[in-house]
Order: C-alpha cells, then sequence, then structure tokens
C-alpha cells in the first residue's frame, strides 16, 4: 500500500500539488505571523532591558489614574533623591523626569503621535544611562533639547537646527544633540525629547519641585532584589519601590495589552480563515479522487485489501502531501515575515525585531497543524473509500453522484433558522444582544455551508440561465456541468464563500461605523469647524491656542475638551472637562434636566443612563478626589439624553484645571457667527493653528471624513489579508474542474466528435467556473451582509447607536471580480480540456 500512495503521487503530480498549494499558502501565513509576533515579543523585550539597564530599583507614586490614552501619576518630592541616595546598599539615586513631548519636524508637521507614546524626558548624565549620545552635547540649559536619532532621520532634524516641542505648548528649541541606544536600535514609532532636569521638571510636570520617579543603582554585591526590600521597608504608603525586572513585566504586559496581543490575534484569526477555505479545497479534492478511483480501489478489496488497508492508503497520501506542504509553508512563511516586517517598517510602525529565525516551536507547530488541517479535510473520503466493495470493480461508475441527504436538509435548515432567530431576536434576549448576536451569525454561518449541497443544483439552474440564454449550447452545456453533481459544486463554492463572507462582513461594518458617526455628528455637534491633534498618542492641544481662537473676529463660542484625570466618588468614571456655557453653543446634548449654559464652577453634567446607574438627580452632590491629594465637591446641574459623542459625564473645566499642572485638550469645537464668512473666519483660524504645532483643522464634513478614511485603512489591510483566503478558493475551483475534466474525458472526446470546436469547449469550462464562483460569492456576500445587520442592531441596542449600510459599492465590485477570476481559474483547466486528443479521449476508461 505504501508503494501505491507514492506511485499515485508521482503519478499525478498536478493534483498532488493543487491541494498542497492551499495547505503552503495557509501555514505560511500561519508561520509569519508566529515568526514575527514572537520576534517582536524577544525585540521589545530587549529593548526594555537595554532601557532599564540603568536602573536596579524605581520607587514612584502609587497614585495612578487612567486618562484617554494614557495612565498618569501623581508626582514625587525631589527631596527624595537625597534621602534614597543616603540609603544602605544605594550606589546612585537618580531623578527621572517623564511627560508628553511632540517633535515637531524641518517641514513644521509634528513626529510621531499614531500610536507609540512621544516621550519627553530629563537627561541624566550617568556612565550607566543606556542612551549615548552620538552627535552633540546634553542639554543644559532651558530651550536645549536632545532628540532620539529615529526622530531626527524622520524630521530631518539635525544639531544645530531649531525646532519646536509641543508639551503641549508650543516650545521653541535648539537640538543640542542626538542620541540612542547603545546597540542602535529604536523602538518604532516612540520618540524621546530630552531636556535638562529643571526644564523638564517645569514644562513636563509643571512642578519645579516635582519628580515622576527616582531610579537607585545598587553597590556592587546587592542584588535589585536586596535593595528593594531594603528600600521598601521605609518609604510611605503612598510610594512603591519596583524592580528592574518587574518593570520591564509591566511595559510588556501594557504593550501586550495594547498592541501586540492585538496584532497578533488580528494575523492568527486570518490565517485561521485561510486555513480553513485550505481545508475546504482539500477536501473537495480527496473527495473527487476517491470517487475517480472507485474501480482501482474496488480491484484492490478484490484482490484481499483490507477496508483498514484502503483507509490508511488514503490517509498516508493525505499525510504525505500535508507534511511537504507544511516544510514548503515553514520557508515561505519565513519570507513572508521578513517583508511583513520590512513593509511595517516602510510604513512608519517598525517594531524591534530579536531575528527572525525559525524556531522549533513555531516549525513544529505549523508542521503540526498542516498535518492535521490534511488529514482532517481527508478523514470523509477516506472513510467513504474504505467502504467500496469489490464488486464495484465491475462497474462503469467512477464519478462521484452524491447530492444531499434529507439529514443535512433538515440539519441544515434547523441549524440556519436557529442562528437566524438569534441574530432578529438578539436585542429581546438576554443582556448580551452582542454575544447573542455573534452566536447567531455563526449558527447562520454552518447551516449555509450544511445546505451548500441541497441548494446547489437550483442555485447553478438559476445562476446558469443567463449563461444558457446567452452562450447558445456552450452555455446550455456550462449550466448542466455545474448542477450535475451538487456536492462537488457546493464544496467548491464554500471555499470562496467564506472568503467574500467576511469581505462582505467587514466591508459593511466599516460603512455602517462611517454611517453611524455621520449620525452622531449630525445629531450632536452644531458647530462649524473642529480642531484635533495629528494623531492619537502624542502632544494634545494647547489651551492657550484656544484662547487666542476666541478673539478672532467672527468666532461666536469655542468649547474646548479635555479628559479630566479624576475619581467620582472614588470612581475612575474619566470625565471630560469642558465650559459649559460655549459647549451649549456648538453642541446639542438633548438636555432633559436643567441648563448646560448655566452651569458654573463645580458643576457637573451627567448622562440619563449614567444618572439611573448611581441614583443621582438635579442638584445632587459628589466628590471629586485628584491626584494631588485634594478633593472638591460636584453638584449636578444637568441631564442630558445624548451621551454617544461626549460620554456620560462632564465636568466644569475650572474644576479640573486648578489640579492640572500641565491641561492640555483633546478637541476644539468652533461655532462661526452667524453673516461671518466661513472661509475669512478658517483663514484666521488656521493662522492661530499654525502657531501650535499645525494641529488639524477641519469643517465638520471634513472631520468626518478622516474619521472614514481610518476605517477605510483597516479595510484594506483586512481585504489584503483576505486576498490570501481568495487565492486558495480560486486554486480549489482550478483544482476541481481539472479533476472534472478528467472524469469527463470520454464525454469531451466524444462532444469533439461530433463537431464541438476547441473554442467551444474551453467555453463551456470557463462559463462552469464562473457559475461556480458566482455561486460561492453571491453566497458568501448575503452572508456576511446578514450577519453586519444582526451586529449593527445589536450596537444599537447596546450603545444606543448603530445605522446599517452595507457597502453596495464594494459587494458589487466583489461580484465582478469573482466573475473574472472565476474565468482566471478556469484558463489551465479550460485548455487542458482542448487539448486532448478526441480518439484517445473516446477510447479512455
Amino acid at each position: 500500500m505504501h508503494s501505491l500512495v507514492f506511485h499515485n503521487i508521482r503519478s499525478h503530480k498536478r493534483r498532488a500539488l493543487a491541494a498542497g498549494v492551499a495547505v503552503v499558502i495557509g501555514i505560511a501565513f500561519l508561520t509569519a505571523t508566529l515568526l514575527l509576533g514572537n520576534a517582536m515579543t524577544r525585540g521589545i523585550d530587549d529593548l526594555f532591558a537595554e532601557g532599564y539597564s540603568g536602573t536596579d530599583v524605581e520607587v514612584r507614586s502609587t497614585e495612578v489614574i487612567a486618562s484617554g490614552e494614557r495612565d498618569i501619576a501623581a508626582t514625587i518630592d525631589e527631596a527624595l533623591v537625597d534621602e534614597l541616595a543616603a540609603a544602605d546598599g544605594v550606589a546612585a539615586a537618580l531623578p527621572v523626569v517623564e511627560g508628553i513631548a511632540q517633535i515637531v519636524g524641518s517641514d513644521d508637521e509634528p513626529i510621531g503621535g499614531n500610536g507609540p507614546p512621544t516621550m519627553g524626558v530629563n537627561w541624566v548624565d550617568s556612565d550607566r544611562n543606556p542612551y549615548a549620545i552620538v552627535d552633540g552635547r546634553a542639554p543644559v540649559a532651558p530651550g536645549e533639547v536632545v532628540i532620539d536619532s529615529g526622530a531626527a532621520d524622520t524630521g530631518e532634524l539635525a544639531v544645530g537646527d531649531a525646532t519646536t516641542v509641543r508639551v503641549p505648548e508650543p516650545v521653541a528649541v535648539t537640538v543640542v544633540g542626538i542620541a540612542e541606544l547603545g546597540s542602535g536600535e529604536q523602538l518604532g514609532g516612540v520618540t524621546f525629547a530630552w531636556f535638562d532636569t529643571p526644564t523638564a521638571q517645569s514644562l513636563l510636570l509643571g512642578d519645579p519641585d516635582g519628580l515622576y520617579a527616582v531610579d537607585l543603582q545598587a553597590e556592587p554585591g546587592v542584588s535589585a532584589e536586596q535593595l528593594r526590600s531594603t528600600i521598601a521597608g521605609s518609604l510611605p504608603a503612598d510610594l512603591e519601590a519596583l524592580t528592574r525586572q518587574e518593570l520591564i513585566d509591566e511595559e510588556m504586559a501594557a504593550l501586550e495589552a495594547d498592541f501586540l496581543g492585538f496584532f497578533k490575534t488580528f494575523l492568527l484569526a486570518f490565517a485561521g480563515i485561510a486555513l480553513l477555505v485550505a481545508t475546504f479545497s482539500i477536501h473537495n479534492t480527496f473527495a473527487i479522487v476517491v470517487a475517480q478511483r472507485t474501480r482501482e480501489t474496488a480491484l484492490l478489496r478484490a484482490i484481499g485489501a483490507s477496508r483498514r488497508q484502503v483507509l490508511t492508503g488514503v490517509a498516508a497520501e493525505a499525510l504525505t502531501i500535508g507534511t511537504l506542504s507544511a516544510v514548503v509553508g515553514l520557508g515561505v512563511g519565513v519570507g513572508l515575515a521578513i517583508g511583513l516586517n520590512a513593509l511595517l517598517g516602510a510604513l512608519g510602525a517598525g517594531i524591534p525585531t530579536a531575528g527572525l529565525g525559525l524556531t522549533v516551536g513555531v516549525a513544529l507547530t505549523a508542521l503540526v497543524i498542516g498535518v492535521v488541517v490534511t488529514l482532517a479535510a481527508a478523514i470523509a473520503p477516506a472513510l467513504k473509500a474504505s467502504k467500496v466493495a469489490p464488486i464495484a470493480a465491475l462497474r462503469e461508475a467512477a464519478i462521484d453522484q452524491s447530492g444531499s441527504s434529507v439529514v443535512r436538509a433538515i440539519a441544515g435548515t434547523a441549524v440556519t433558522l436557529a442562528g437566524a432567530a438569534m441574530l432578529v431576536f438578539s436585542t429581546d434576549i438576554g443582556s448580551s444582544p452582542m454575544q447573542i448576536a455573534a452566536l447567531g451569525g455563526l449558527g447562520v454561518f454552518v447551516g449555509v455551508i450544511l445546505l451548500g449541497p441541497v441548494v446547489a443544483r437550483l442555485a447553478a439552474a438559476v445562476i446558469g440561465a443567463p449563461v444558457a440564454a446567452l452562450r447558445g449550447q456552450n452555455g446550455v452545456l456550462a449550466r448542466r456541468n455545474a448542477m450535475r453533481n451538487p456536492k462537488r459544486t457546493s464544496g467548491t463554492a464554500s471555499a470562496l464563500m467564506i472568503g467574500t463572507a467576511v469581505v462582505a462582513l467587514f466591508a459593511s461594518l466599516g460603512t455602517s461605523i462611517k454611517a453611524s458617526l455621520g449620525d452622531l455628528i449630525d445629531e450632536s455637534f452644531g458647530g462649524d469647524l473642529v480642531i484635533t491633534p495629528e494623531g492619537f498618542s502624542g502632544a494634545g492641544l494647547s489651551p492657550a491656542m484656544s484662547a487666542e481662537i476666541a478673539e478672532v473676529p467672527g468666532v461666536e463660542s469655542i468649547a474646548r475638551l479635555s479628559v479630566a484625570a479624576m475619581l467620582i466618588d472614588g470612581r475612575n468614571d474619566e470625565p471630560l472637562a469642558t465650559d459649559f456655557e460655549q459647549l451649549a453653543g456648538v453642541a446639542d446634548l438633548d438636555v432633559v434636566e436643567g441648563d448646560l449654559a448655566s452651569i458654573g464652577d463645580g458643576g457637573f453634567a451627567v448622562g440619563v443612563d449614567y444618572a439611573e446607574t448611581y441614583g443621582l438627580a438635579l442638584g445632587d452632590e459628589l466628590t471629586a478626589r485628584f491626584l494631588d491629594g485634594s478633593t472638591e465637591p460636584l453638584t449636578v446641574g444637568a441631564v442630558y439624553a445624548n451621551d454617544d459623542l461626549m460620554g456620560d459625564n462632564i465636568v466644569d473645566a475650572r474644576v479640573w484645571e486648578r489640579h492640572a499642572a500641565t491641561p492640555e485638550d483633546i478637541v476644539v469645537m468652533i461655532d462661526i457667527a452667524d453673516g461671518a464668512s466661513l472661509a475669512a473666519v478658517r483663514a484666521d483660524v488656521q493662522t492661530v493653528v499654525d502657531g501650535y504645532g499645525s494641529p488639524l483643522l477641519q469643517d465638520s464634513d471634513e472631520y468626518l471624513e478622516a474619521q472614514g478614511e481610518q476605517i477605510d485603512q483597516m479595510l484594506g489591510l483586512v481585504y489584503g489579508l483576505l486576498g490570501l483566503a481568495v487565492v486558495i478558493a480560486l486554486v480549489g475551483i482550478a483544482n476541481t474542474l481539472s479533476l472534472s475534466i478528467h472524469e469527463r474525458t470520454r464525454e469531451i472526446g466524444l462532444l469533439r466528435a461530433v463537431g464541438q470546436t476547441r473554442a467551444a469547449v474551453r467555453s463551456t469550462v470557463r462559463w462552469e467556473s464562473v457559475i461556480i464562483a458566482v455561486f460561492g460569492t453571491v453566497g458568501g456576500l448575503a452572508l456576511g451582509t446578514t450577519i453586519c445587520w444582526g451586529l449593527i442592531r445589536a450596537i444599537a441596542a447596546t450603545e444606543g447607536f448603530g445605522t446599517f449600510a452595507p457597502s453596495v459599492t464594494t459587494l458589487v465590485v466583489v461580484l465582478v471580480v469573482a466573475m473574472v477570476a472565476g474565468v482566471v481559474a478556469a484558463l489551465r483547466p479550460a485548455g487542458r480540456a482542448a487539448r486532448l486528443d478526441v480518439l484517445d479521449a473516446i477510447s479512455s476508461d
């Protein structure tokens, strides 16, 4: 049997290659994901270790409040440096000042801010400083700055250049030095601006006597753990001491939660989709092959082969193809990982890697999954082969004529209806509409896959009707060929259906989210202009900018919004801070109690749901607690219903700014006076904005379009990744057609003998491919759009907003592309069919 297995593979190399390609693509993507994820983790961990190499123990405040995209910690007294320096086991105590500082490049555009932090730090002269100045000198006075080499390259800045650093106030500086880690590596996208310590304290903390932390270096012979134990006992309750390794672990955990975890899961999900599509393609290939070998298998049984041997033979063939394909996929995956990393670097999001070498763990994982996927796909055909009776050797039938069963029809209908019911009634069942809708979507997906063979004949007939009408006898033959084996047609189309379903789901989700944002802005924002930072992780907007804009002729109202780092009755609800009188002029929050414009100092406005959750009413008092340890009373001055755009709790800006050392805004909304020229006012406002690091000034339509562009960028990545699954599906279509042509060899020969031309043969095969491709695509588009509809309804019920807006343009484009792809997939099989020798074909078995 083993000899027979290898003989079959050698004799049908193309067939084995076609089945293997699906595994190669899936395993390559999986390998690249694992390699890139692991290398990123190791590389970043190594960088953090190098970055903290000058620190054995760090002492910092335990008072931390989450504020928007980052955490804000309380400062500690600078006097602590001398106290800790005198402690046993301490060789040196170094002050640490940290904050947000965004460097502006030579083109007046801010550098970074699109995810990785833009750090402002004090420069410390120490033998153990992990950063070394590679050009210039250290900063020693206000107006001097050292920047990292990555920022210098991106911003085209050199020693001696004058530029601006936003903190968020624009600070004019001169670059006096460029620094980098001793290894020369950079944490992609992260920028550093180093100041002398007094300047850093003033700009970053707003406190000339405050520090973010104190870094301790241990004396020789004293371990970090020993030093931490010595120090911790003498610290007050609001301070903590952490070792270097604890700091590294903390940084890695935060990065894993914010980016790395999502990145790896995102790529693994698409690798899973590719492998699922590959499973369908491989299953279809083995099902056809087993059917074509019916007489061969029966002869083996007739000469003594047992069912177990037949089953083992098919499984061994699958094992061989799976193993070889997985090995090839490993090699391709290494190259793909290198390419993906280079692409990330070109996009400005390069991440340090510790080398992309293939590890034993990744190799074993990929090999095992490749083999398991192939075996799982081949198990049903193998079992079917083992059941072939010896008497079948006397029959002519060697074609898989299996269709659909009553059990399949009933099960598929039941699962589909159950899933559809969960999608429709997800908002009325339980308290978790999203989870119910997602489960319902999965049910519909499984049900449609089960129903595929049941509806395939009818679907092929309907889709093929125009082909038959327009393409004459060639179209009629193509339609009948697609109808003759519903199970095979469905299995081939299902692979394509999965890919197109996910495309339709994400495309419709994207357009629905954009439509929902548009509705939110239309309902809540009544102003004319919006100012936002360029990026979301850089410096915010300077309050001084808004003060200048307020003086521009024609500006009626200007509302600043900032995230207030405070606890409300002990809860971190991350309230927004604003001037309520100005907010009332640019936003419609649908106030149901009280009046926004009349809320004064110490006022607090809450959403209807927030008020209900915490039992609040107009006039109730709450307590705000700040990082400086002080508290202030807040009084509920308004309750509003429209909390989708600005959150469910807002505090008067004066309360927050009394306790904020370096206040910054996240958005500024402007309303133009009636009769004023929007173009003229905008031009004057732009002049002011340009003096503050050039944040984005947009009207409401441009702001909405900018949000949509971010969604489109994500969709572009999704489409690119799904392209792999679609390629696998098209390979499956081509393979199915090739195998079906093999089993229809005599039929094609007879058609040629009675006058069908080579061109007609090619046309018949091409249109059969198009019918199958359209069947899978239409099913996938309908499936993905339906699931999206259910999810958007659940989001609307949970979040209070959600507009279903299917991406009609994308769906049409996908359908047209699928038709073209069907033609492309059929080129080789059609050519092969047309080249068949008539006499040889007629005389074939």
